[in-house]
């Protein structure tokens, strides 16, 4: 049986639909990290996953969370009853991304090199891509960061420093999205970390119908 064809990209701001795509979720490689194609991608279920080559992916089943059904761990309400942490928006993204770049993947690597961070950077900048950073005194010791679009947020990627930062960032922000309206978080796939705090998994249909009602969302990330 021959091996699928993997689409290519051209020029034009256009990906194969993320429902065609195989179960592991390849959507196409090729084209750019622009932030026209970003927001296209990520409008259409996509988000990229490697930059040399640009891979483009919309996994089925898809992690999400549940802004109802957040699961917080006795000993992680203790932390936050304590307040470790000052909590801040969009204060350093480019210092978040850059630490998330640092946390090795099981296969020792990481997926978020240069060209993404500088893609990231750019994004943020643009106003569509935001962090949520915590400190102890002038020290960033955790932090996550992801893009808003209407009333959707996808969470790319989060760092800790101290014991419990990382946590407190996803549950801070989580609750800072219910707070603004969002209706949609995207956390791609499930991992230990998610999964503890209540993260669940739907299918790429249902996933996308919903994405398709939270982007035309009037929400903003920052009051």
């Amino acid at each position: 049986m021959p091996a699928p064809v993997i689409p290519v990209l051209g020029p034009a701001l256009r990906f194969p639909p993320a429902e065609l795509a195989p179960s592991q979720g390849l959507v196409a490689i090729g084209g750019d990290l622009s932030v026209d194609r970003l927001l296209t991608a990520y409008r259409a279920g996509i988000f990229p996953w490697s930059a040399e080559p640009i891979s483009w992916w919309s996994p089925d089943p898809r992690a999400i969370f549940e802004f109802d059904q957040i699961h917080i761990p006795r000993s992680l309400r203790r932390t936050l009853r304590q307040s470790p942490f000052r909590i801040t928006l969009d204060h350093s993204f480019e210092r978040v991304i850059r630490a998330c770049a640092d946390v090795p993947r099981q296969d020792s690597s990481t997926w978020i090199t240069g060209p993404l961070i500088r893609a990231y950077v750019q994004l943020h900048e643009a106003g569509w891509a935001h962090s949520l950073e915590c400190w102890q005194e002038d020290r960033l010791v955790g932090g996550i960061y992801g893009v808003a679009v209407g009333g959707f947020f996808a969470g790319e990627s989060m760092f800790h420093r101290v014991s419990d930062a990382s946590k407190v960032a996803l549950v801070s922000l989580l609750a800072h999205l219910q707070e603004r309206g969002f209706t949609l978080f995207d956390t791609q796939m499930l991992t230990e970390t998610t999964s503890q705090l209540g993260a669940s998994e739907i299918s790429r249909t249902d996933y996308l119908a919903r994405l398709a009602i939270a982007i035309q969302r009037p929400c903003s990330f920052l009051p």
